[in-house]
Order: structure tokens, then C-alpha cells, then sequence
């Protein structure tokens, strides 16, 4: 990896599976390279987990339910929990050094999502000995029910390669919080700060067996894992495609289900907007991240009087930003984290110019810069039924169409398979009240876009997934209801007498 300014060298300590509490060499003794995608080169050689490992690691996860994780408190879960927020917040900067490395992300993101994560388990953590059933009023006096929330089991995660340690917070904090144990298979292309996570989570003193780590450039064990009947519940983030092959997979033995999946998502901006806002608002939506996000504001709607204005600012500003290594600060914009997505969004870049689009500014990859590099890229003249204005191009490409009125626009904002978020920009409260209701979208960001907390909940509608993340909802989606009814009388009665 090239000189960091301000950041520490990425070092992974443990690149072997973690089972039980063990660090653990795969079966067969095999490893994998990891890639950083800024110099194309190899950072680290990981275990290569085997479907034979699956066992391992399920059975793993369910001693660990069995014995003093499945028997411990709330309060003592608490305490683990903020223990390794605060064992995170000590290696923020180590951990994010990982995450670059690893992922492409700028090192400013990835020590913004670091911070985030301790946050994240904190919150969950406060939540972790409130989780209460209710008692429910029977017809029959005599009778005594009530219901209790009990941990759903062993959780499976399949993880991206886009966000990885936040993603898979996303799922483990709630998960912990409710009392379930934990199998990670992180993506083949990123699958180091997973395991840099663990090592602060054995050294935070959790029980063995309630966090395995999988790492594996195999999907036959991703395959095993999701079918493996020892897992209650499988939580996966990533396209919609593999979601709903994972979802028919699970379902084979009843497992539950949470799909975070795929976005294609509006930024509606009306000409009552600030310009300079929305302007922003369409850059961060798209080129934050490299556009590699699910929430991506790949589609924006522009009132046609400001059409061009907005068109503008954002042609101008999107030549200007810094591209380079992540790990520098003062890079404004990384690579593409993975050498076949970085082949697919010039393939689609390429189709796009052959069905009519212009391209405004950007267009291909830059060659200057080495590593999987595609510049911001505003296509203008685009159609509705485009290849790239329906599917998820995950790279940072914005379509910009221009509407007439209200109801057009919001059309236009929900033409799509997809309804995971979306983007506002008004001054008017009362449209903003009144479009926010008629967006098909699971988050409506107003004024603002890319906001997260772990108390708002987050996911898709239609082919954007099943389920949320994050909020007290979260922590209900690893949980199973159970109803408990109580004869308050001596003696029970005949069943064969009225």
C-alpha cells in the first residue's frame, strides 16, 4: 500500500477462521488473497473457509446458546456489548487502515463508520435488557396469558463488500442485543475488518462460540451456511438477484429472514429548492462512497426551470473532484472496490452511450490513476426504460431527466422495480409533507440525503428487500414470540363436558 498521511498501515493480526473463540485454520489448510483495489495488489492471505467449516462454526454458535450466552441476562450482555465499543473506539484507527485497505473506501469514511459502529453497539446495548411481552386479556377470567420475546437462535449473515464492518453491525448489534449467536460469512473481496472485529470482540470477553467468523472466496460455503439447519434466522445484504436466491434457500428448513437489497433510488428536486443544496445533496447521493452504496441517488429529477442550473453545479463540481488513494486525506473519491464491478460499470457506461445518452461529464474509466478507477460520471438524454436508469449500476453514475409538474415527478420517482430510499428537496413544508407520503421508498430523506442513526430504521420496499435494520424494530427481528396461558383454578375441566 502506498505512503497514508494520517492514517496508521493496515496490519491483520488473526487472517484465520474465528470459531468458538479460536482463531482457526480452514479445512484443507487453504487461503485466499485479498486485494487492495487502489494498487491492484495483494494486502493479506486469509483462511479459506470450507463447507466442512460450517458445521463447525453453527455448532459453535449453538453451545454458545446453550450454555452461559443463552442463560446471561440483558444487563450482563450490556456490558459486553458497550466493553467492545469502547475496545473499537480505542483501534479506530487501525481498524479503519483495515477497511481502506481492504475495501477502497477513503480513510476518512472508514474512521466516520468506525465511530459509527461504537455508537451503533451502544445503542443496542441500552436496549438489550428492555426487550418485554405484554400480558393479553382473556374472555375467561380464569385464564392467566401473557407473551414473551425470546432469542430467535443462531443468526447466519452473509455480508457485502461495499460497507462491511457497518453492514455487518447493522445485523450483529440487534442480534446480540436479543441474545442470539452469530456466524459471519463476509465477501470474498473484503472479508479483513470481520476479522479485525473479532479480535476486539474475543478480547471484550464475550463467551466462546457467540461470534464465528467465516471468511471464504467460496460459495458453496455460503451455500451451506444459509441452508445448514442448525441457523434459525439468515440476514443478508446485496443484490436483489442473490437475495431472493438466498431467501429460497433459507426457506428450505423454515429459516427467517431479514434482505437488505437493491436500490435505484430518486432524488426528486423541486424549483422551489435551494439550487446550492440540491447541488450537493445530488453529489453526496451519488459520488459519497463512489456511488457504491444501495441508497445511491442514482436517478435525479430536476424541475425544468432549474433543470439547468442544477445540471450545471453538478457537471462543474463532479469535474473537480479529487480522485487518488483512499488513504490520503485529502482524496476526495476512491476506486471501485472490485476488478469485476469496475468491468461492469464500463459495460454499462458503454450501453448507456449506445441507447442515446449524452455524457455530460465523466464517462469511462481514468487510466492515469491505476487501480479500478471510473470518473463521476451525469449522463443527460436518458429514457425511462434504459438499462441505466433500471438497474443498479453501484458505481458513481447519476441519470438527470428533467420534469414539468408534481405529479410527473413523483411518476417518474417511482418508476422502479425498486424502494429503498429517496431524496426531496423542497422548501415548501406542505409538498414536502405531501410527495414524502406518495414515495414508494423505505426511507425519505428531505433536504438532506445519506443520514443514518441507529435508531431509525432502515430498509426497502418492493425488490428492495424484506425486513429492517437498525431502531427497536431491529432488535424484534431477532426475536420469536412465544404466548404462555395459565389456569388460574385448581382443577382443569373435563373436555368431554360442557
Amino acid at each position: 500500500m502506498s505512503q497514508m498521511t494520517g492514517a496508521v498501515a493496515p496490519h491483520l493480526k488473526h487472517p484465520e477462521l474465528y470459531i468458538g473463540g479460536q482463531w482457526e485454520q480452514a479445512a484443507g489448510g487453504k487461503r485466499f488473497d485479498t486485494e487492495n483495489p487502489y494498487t491492484g495488489k495483494t494486502w493479506a492471505r486469509i483462511a479459506d473457509a470450507a463447507p466442512s467449516d460450517v458445521d463447525r462454526a453453527v455448532n459453535a454458535a449453538r453451545a454458545a446458546l446453550d450454555g452461559p450466552w443463552g442463560s446471561m441476562p440483558g444487563s450482563q450482555r450490556a456490558r459486553l456489548m458497550i466493553r467492545l465499543a469502547e475496545l473499537i473506539e480505542r483501534d479506530l484507527e487501525a481498524i479503519a487502515a483495515v477497511e481502506t485497505a481492504d475495501n477502497g473506501k477513503l480513510i476518512k469514511d472508514s474512521r466516520w463508520q468506525v465511530t459509527l459502529i461504537a455508537e451503533w453497539f451502544r445503542y443496542f446495548a441500552g436496549l438489550a435488557d428492555k426487550i418485554e411481552g405484554r400480558v393479553v386479556q382473556d374472555a375467561n377470567p380464569a385464564m392467566f396469558v401473557y407473551t414473551r420475546r425470546e432469542p430467535i437462535g443462531v443468526v447466519a449473515a452473509i455480508l457485502p463488500w461495499n460497507a462491511p464492518l457497518l453492514l455487518l453491525t447493522f445485523k450483529l448489534a440487534p442480534a446480540l442485543a436479543a441474545g442470539c449467536a452469530f456466524v459471519a460469512k463476509p465477501s470474498e473481496f473484503t472479508p479483513a475488518s470481520a476479522l479485525a472485529l473479532a479480535e476486539r470482540f474475543h478480547e471484550a470477553g464475550f463467551p466462546p462460540g457467540v461470534f464465528n467468523v467465516l471468511p471464504s472466496s467460496s460459495r458453496e460455503t455460503s451455500a451451506a451456511l444459509v441452508k445448514h439447519p442448525g441457523v434459525d434466522k439468515v440476514a443478508f445484504t446485496g443484490s436483489t438477484a442473490t437475495g431472493i436466491a438466498v431467501a429460497q434457500s433459507a426457506v428450505s428448513h423454515l429459516a427467517r429472514i431479514t434482505l437488505e437489497l437493491g436500490g435505484k433510488s430518486p432524488q426528486l428536486v423541486f424549483e422551489d429548492a435551494d439550487v446550492d443544496a440540491a447541488v450537493n445533496g445530488v453529489l453526496a447521493g451519488i459520488f459519497g462512497g463512489t456511488g457504491q452504496v444501495c441508497h445511491a441517488g442514482s436517478r435525479a429529477f430536476v424541475q425544468r426551470s432549474i433543470y439547468q442550473a442544477v445540471l450545471d453545479g453538478v457537471v462543474a463540481r463532479a469535474k473537480t473532484i479529487k480522485m487518488g488513494d483512499p488513504a490520503l486525506v485529502e482524496t476526495e473519491m476512491g476506486p471501485i472496490a472490485t476488478a469485476p464491478q469496475f468491468a461492469k460499470v464500463q459495460e454499462i457506461l458503454g450501453q448507456a452511450v449506445q441507447e442515446g445518452a449524452t455524457v455530460a461529464c465523466g464517462g469511462g474509466a481514468d487510466d492515469g490513476l491505476g487501480g479500478y478507477f471510473i470518473r463521476p460520471t451525469v449522463l443527460t438524454d436518458v429514457k425511462a426504460e434504459d438499462a441505466v436508469m433500471r438497474g443498479e449500476v453501484f458505481g458513481p453514475v447519476v441519470c438527470m431527466v428533467p420534469f414539468d409538474t408534481e405529479e410527473e415527478g413523483i411518476a417518474m420517482a417511482n418508476d422502479t422495480p425498486y424502494g429503498l430510499a429517496s431524496g426531496l428537496w423542497s422548501r415548501d413544508v406542505q409538498r414536502v409533507h405531501r410527495v414524502a407520503k406518495r414515495l414508494k421508498a423505505g426511507t425519505v430523506w428531505v433536504n438532506t440525503y445519506r443520514r443514518f442513526a441507529p435508531n431509525v430504521p432502515f430498509g426497502g420496499m418492493k425488490a428492495s428487500g424484506i425486513g429492517r435494520e437498525n431502531g427497536i424494530d431491529a432488535v424484534l427481528e431477532y426475536t420469536e414470540q412465544k404466548a404462555v396461558w395459565i389456569e388460574l383454578t385448581p382443577q382443569s375441566r373435563d373436555p368431554f363436558r360442557v
